[in-house]
């Protein structure tokens, strides 16, 4: 049989867990501990910047090639436009742009030098395409006033053919055929012709039309820009006919 003393220990044992579990039982329980999401993949940021940094390089790769606008949607200019649709204000695609600009004025210089006015009109378009307004764009358009203006005056004298515009413009048959028999005769008279076009493409039809009509001869002369389109056709020695 138990002790008086062992009862008593007992007793309070039973006492001091009941106080016990019932503390515990009014005690809340703390929320459990939810770790962070696990990173599954780059932030939108991460992706933009990514994004520039892809279209700037492509850029300079198709500047280097040449391909300032052209070929659409390959060009150093698509490239820049994408730059800026994405980061506004990127001090890089704006710089890229502008090399685009002088590359197109000096190319539109060197064509005036070589007195391709039409081609000097192209250029300079492109360019202003690119930014309204350019003042170097401006300087050289001016430039290419005056050569036109010189060039009107620059013409040695000649038997004065005329072509007519409608014809021109429709590159007919019967220009062709008119054309055939000046070959013939500049061949057979060794006549120097002077081609007098309203622009390059048109001026190189004109010559390709005389060359085919008079296979294994040299046509000697020169492509004009000016208006009206005729051919000056210059005898020997530079006198006129």
């Amino acid at each position: 049989m138990p002790s008086f003393e062992r009862l008593h220990s007992l007793g309070i044992c039973l006492l001091v867990t009941g106080v016990l579990g019932a503390c515990s039982a009014n005690k809340p329980i703390p929320p459990p501990v939810i770790p962070p999401p696990k990173k599954t993949g780059p932030s939108q940021e991460e992706i933009r910047q990514s994004n520039v940094t892809f279209f700037l390089k492509r850029a300079e790769q198709a500047l280097l090639k040449g391909y300032l606008t052209q070929p659409a949607g390959a060009s150093a200019y698509d490239y820049y436009l994408r730059v800026q649709q994405l980061d506004p204000g990127n001090r890089r695609a704006e710089a890229g742009i502008q090399t685009l600009v002088v590359t197109y004025v000096e190319q539109a210089r060197e064509a005036l030098r070589q007195r391709s006015f039409g081609a000097v009109e192209v250029l300079l378009k492109r360019a202003e395409m690119l930014a309204p307004g350019n003042t170097l764009v401006a300087e050289v358009r001016r430039q290419l006033v005056r050569e036109r203006d010189r060039a009107r005056f620059d013409l040695p004298e000649g038997e004065s053919i005329g072509l007519l515009v409608a014809e021109l413009n429709s590159r007919s048959a019967q220009l062709a055929e008119q054309l055939r028999r000046l070959a013939r005769r500049i061949r057979s008279e060794q006549l120097r012709v002077i081609i007098v076009a309203r622009n390059d493409a048109e001026g190189r039809w004109i010559y390709q039309q005389l060359r085919e009509a008079v296979p294994g001869y040299r046509v000697r002369g020169d492509i004009k820009i000016g208006s009206p389109a005729r051919l000056l056709l210059i005898q020997p020695g530079g006198k006129a006919q």
